[in-house]
């Protein structure tokens, strides 16, 4: 049986574990949210619409976090999900 306090220490357990796995992406070179619009209206990268996408990620995912980060010369998306069936995932996917 879950307790009360299990009830809302899931929520921040995945949480915390997506922002560290995302402390990663931190360390690399990223792009900031105007240099990622700027990226995509230039056509540098793909939207994330279209990345998630083409990675077979349904609409009913929730986006917790997105970073646009420069990985041996490339660019890529690191972005955690949260699914519909509640797992959180942390997917890498190529922005170009």
């Amino acid at each position: 049986m879950k307790t009360p306090l299990a009830k809302y220490l899931a929520p921040i357990a995945v949480s915390l574990s997506l922002v560290l796995a995302a402390s990663g992406a931190a360390n690399a070179a990223c792009l900031d949210n105007r240099q990622i619009q700027e990226a995509v209206s230039s056509g540098q990268i793909k939207s994330l619409d279209a990345v998630l996408a083409s990675a077979g990620i349904d609409g009913s995912a929730k986006i917790l976090n997105v970073a646009v980060c420069d990985e041996g010369g490339g660019l890529v998306y690191h972005i955690g999900v949260l699914t519909a069936a509640g797992e959180a995932q942390n997917l890498v996917l190529s922005a170009q």
